[in-house]
């Protein structure tokens, strides 16, 4: 017996070891909350190619485009090359989509050292290599010459940025390679507009995520807050830290993602080191690029009670149950064929209503590719011709997704204004539109 109760103890105590590592290990559910949904290969490729199938000829038809034309290079690439596969050009390539007996075709010709391992993605209708010391411009304009486009579409656009990506120097080669048939130039701007304004399913699925991961960090870092000592170039920093561990990078510039604004209004910038005390209303202005192709753009507000306060005054309250208010109203203005500047004049009606000072932004902006991405402007309702902005009166459409804010400024007893802006993102429906994820509710307490 003796010489057994070494063996036992040692086994007691291995037992002992076994279960305390069994209880620090997370649970299956535990697991699947911290499980990174943005790891392992980019869904893009696949989507891409349904976007190239389905969108595109429905984005020609709309726009009333016969060819569009997109020339591809290294260093200096046109911003649309993503979209169409033409991102690891060398050489120059020409992209060329168009209707055909058989629907829209997509020709490419491109650089011979690159044709092979375009051809291999299956994107492409057909890839015509290009010798070395022949031109893709030239051989791209012969086919278009044996061709009878009514127009060609280029990317040269004084209103559309990402429409605007032939240079000066491929026009001028295009346009005297194509001849008399330069005089079918027109710019695809509308084309641009009516492709990227629309989202597939699949990428609606993938921004409810980055949107939900985005609202979810920014509750954690408000718990993070200690009123006198924290800062808001702290919190920034920790939702920064929350970025690196998931992999996933900025969806505006770096130097002002996240804003992060417990004083006067800033409007877009930096997070300073304001230290944030009681009686602050603190706003996060925050977004995410994932697979380095979607992002998102959430703003959460909270408000740090004083001492003794168990709850916002309700002075505060009242700011926050406005601004509320009118996200959800702008929500049920959203609906295809509603035009951009009536879903902002039905939440600057509510703002009248409810007393707010004047707000210089719009109620909402499209979000997909980047956070103020292609599609209509959901502002404008002040103006006594919307018109004037046109992105104003473009229709909203079903699978459109907007980043949009209820509203509600006060002037602040030692100067400026300070405003509510909470922004939820909701994708347009057959019969109206939804929110992606579970908008705020309650105004976060700090104690």
């Amino acid at each position: 017996m003796k010489q057994l109760f070494p063996v036992l103890k040692s086994m007691f105590f291995a037992l002992i070891i076994i279960s305390m590592a069994a209880a620090c290990q997370p649970s299956m559910q535990e697991t699947e909350v911290f499980e990174n949904p943005f790891t392992g290969p980019s869904p893009w490729p696949e989507i891409r190619k349904e976007r190239l199938q389905k969108l595109l000829p429905q984005a020609m038809e709309a726009a009333d485009v016969d060819a569009w034309a997109v020339i591809c290079r290294e260093n200096n690439n046109d911003p649309i090359a993503h979209h169409v596969g033409g991102e690891n050009a060398g050489g120059t390539a020409v992209f060329l989509f168009h209707k055909s007996a058989n629907g829209i075709k997509s020709t490419v010709f491109s650089p011979i050292g690159e044709a092979t391992a375009l051809a291999d993605l299956k994107i492409h209708d057909e890839v015509i290599p290009v010798e070395r010391g022949a031109s893709a411009i030239s051989q791209a304009a012969d086919f278009i010459r044996s061709q009878n486009f009514k127009n060609i579409a280029i990317n040269s656009s004084s209103e559309n940025e990402l429409a605007d990506g032939l240079s000066y120097t491929q026009r001028i080669a295009f346009e005297k390679a194509l001849g008399s048939e330069a005089s079918k130039l027109i710019s695809s701007n509308e084309l641009v507009y009516e492709f990227l304004a629309i989202k597939l399913p699949a990428e609606v699925a993938i921004m409810t995520q980055a949107a939900q991961f985005t609202s979810d960090w920014q509750y954690e870092a408000y718990a993070e807050i200690i009123p006198g000592k924290s800062t808001d170039a702290d919190i920034a920093k920790f939702l920064k830290k929350k970025m690196e561990e998931y992999g996933v990078t900025d969806a505006w510039s770096p130097d002002q993602n996240p804003n992060v604004n417990s004083g006067p209004d800033r409007g877009h910038s930096h997070s300073t080191e304001k230290v944030i005390m009681p009686g602050d209303v603190i706003q996060i202005d925050f977004g995410i690029r994932v697979f380095d192709m979607w992002v998102s753009d959430i703003q959460r507000f909270a408000y740090v009670l004083r001492e003794g306060e168990t709850q916002a005054p309700d002075s505060v309250q009242f700011y926050f149950d406005s601004s509320i208010g009118g996200n959800r109203i702008a929500l049920e203005a959203m609906k295809p064929g509603v035009l951009g500047y009536q879903v902002d004049k039905a939440q600057r009606d509510w703002m009248t209503e409810r007393g707010s000072e004047y707000v210089m932004w719009s109620t909402g902006h499209p979000v997909g590719y980047v956070a103020h991405d292609i599609g209509p402007n959901l502002g404008g309702g002040m103006l006594e011709n919307p018109a004037s902005r046109p992105a104003a009166v473009k229709p909203l459409k079903e699978g459109m997704l907007f980043a949009f804010d209820g509203f509600h400024a006060w002037n602040l007893p030692e100067g400026g204004t300070k405003t509510m802006s909470v922004e939820e993102t909701a994708v347009v429906t057959a019969d109206g539109a939804r929110y992606l994820i579970e908008p705020q509710k309650e105004l976060i307490l700090i104690k």
